[in-house]
C-alpha cells in the first residue's frame, strides 16, 4: 500500500467507524511493527492512528489497550483512546485494522536521555504505574527465582546458537563481523556475569507491568512525563527490571556521566509513589539492568535472524547497548553505594 493510498484508507476508516471527519491525514512517527498516521479533524484536534499489519494478533492488541486504560484509571499518563461507534477498541475496514488515540501534543520521546528533573519525574511515573498494575486482574505480585529475570543458562544457549550460525555463514560486512566478535566476548564473560548475579536476592518480585517501557514509548514534555504508550498485553515481569530498563536506557547511561546520582533521584521518587517494592529490590536495579543486558543477544542476533532489519539506527543502538552494559558493570559498585546510602 502506497503512502497516499494508506492515507485515503485511514481517512475512510475514521469517518465510517469513528465519526471523525479528517481534514488531513499524514504519516506519523514510525512504529516497530505498525504504520502510524496523524489525522486532524474538522475541530482542529489531532488523532494518532495506529495501523496494524495483517499478521497482527488483534486480540493481544486489544488486551494491550485495555491494560493502558487500566493504568490510566490509577493516574498514569496514558493518551485517551477513541472507541469505535460500536464500542470496540480496534476498527477494521478497507483491509486495514486501526486503533485511535488522542495525539500527545508538544511531546518528544525519551530517546534523547534523562537529565535534570526528568529523573524524578520518570521515577514517580513508573512507581505510580507499578502501584496501579499490581492490582490488575491478571494476578497479584509474587516472587520468582532471580534466574527467571536474568537467565545465564539461556543466554549461553542463545549465544552458542548464534555463534554456530556465524560459523556456518561467516560474516562479510561490518555489523555482522562486530556482532560475531561481540557474541564471542559475551559468551566468554558469562561466568563473571553469573558471579555478579549471585549477589542479587534469591528471588525477585514479578507483577503486571507495561511490558515494553523503552525510551521510544515514554513521551516527555519539558521536564515532565507527557505519556506512556505502546503497552504490551498483561504479563508478569520484574518491576525492578522495568524501572532499570527505562531509567538506565543505554542512551542515558552513555550521555550522562552522573547517572548514578540521577538513578538515585529516580528511585527516591519511585519509592515514594510505590512503597510496596522492597528496598532490596530497588537496590538491585542497576545489577539487574547490567545482568539483563549481558544476557541479551539482541540486536546481535538480527545479523543472522533478520538481516533486513539491520538499519544504521539499529547498528548504532546495538553498539550503544553493549557500551552501556560495560559502563554499568564497571560502575556497579559506585551506583550501589549511592543507593545503599539512600535506601538504608
Amino acid at each position: 500500500m502506497s503512502a497516499r493510498s494508506g492515507d485515503m484508507v485511514v481517512a475512510g476508516v475514521l469517518e465510517l467507524h469513528y465519526r471523525i471527519i479528517p481534514t488531513d491525514v499524514s504519516e506519523g512517527p514510525s512504529g516497530t511493527a505498525t504504520c502510524n498516521y496523524v489525522a486532524r479533524d474538522t475541530d482542529g484536534r489531532r488523532w494518532f492512528v495506529k495501523a496494524y499489519p495483517v499478521s497482527a494478533d488483534l486480540g493481544a492488541e486489544r488486551r494491550s489497550i485495555e491494560l493502558a486504560e487500566f493504568a490510566a484509571l490509577g493516574g498514569a499518563p496514558v493518551p485517551v483512546m477513541r472507541g469505535t461507534l460500536d464500542g470496540d477498541l480496534i476498527a477494521t475496514g478497507g483491509g486495514l485494522s486501526v486503533s485511535v488515540a488522542a495525539f500527545v501534543e508538544g511531546a518528544e520521546t525519551a530517546e534523547g536521555g534523562l537529565s535534570g528533573k526528568r529523573w524524578a519525574a520518570v521515577g514517580e511515573t513508573v512507581g505510580r504505574l507499578h502501584r496501579t498494575l499490581a492490582r490488575h486482574p491478571a494476578g497479584p505480585p509474587c516472587r520468582v527465582p532471580v534466574r527467571q529475570v536474568c537467565d545465564v543458562k539461556r543466554a549461553r544457549q542463545r549465544l552458542e546458537r548464534l555463534l554456530a550460525c556465524f560459523s556456518k555463514r561467516p560474516p562479510t560486512s561490518e555489523f555482522p563481523t562486530w556482532a560475531r566478535e561481540t557474541a564471542v566476548r559475551r559468551n566468554e564473560a558469562l561466568p563473571a556475569v553469573a558471579a555478579m548475579l549471585e549477589e542479587l536476592p534469591a528471588s525477585l518480585t514479578v507483577q503486571t507491568v507495561h511490558g515494553d517501557l523503552a525510551s521510544p514509548n515514554l513521551l516527555l514534555r519539558g521536564q515532565q512525563v507527557a505519556a506512556l504508550i505502546d503497552f504490551r498485553p498483561p504479563g508478569h515481569r520484574s518491576p525492578a527490571w522495568e524501572l532499570g530498563r527505562i531509567v538506565l536506557d543505554p542512551r542515558t547511561v552513555l550521555a550522562e556521566p552522573h547517572w548514578p546520582t540521577g538513578l538515585a533521584e529516580a528511585i527516591t521518587a519511585y519509592r515514594a509513589a510505590n512503597p510496596a517494592l522492597p528496598a532490596e529490590e530497588l537496590l538491585a536495579v542497576p545489577r539487574v539492568a547490567a545482568g539483563y543486558l549481558a544476557c541479551s543477544v539482541y540486536p546481535l542476533s538480527e545479523a543472522v535472524d533478520d538481516p533486513a532489519a539491520v538499519t544504521p539506527e539499529l547498528v548504532a543502538y546495538g553498539r550503544n547497548r553493549h557500551a552501556a552494559m560495560v559502563e554499568l558493570r564497571e560502575r556497579l559498585t559506585e551506583a550501589e553505594e549511592v543507593l545503599h546510602d539512600l535506601l538504608h
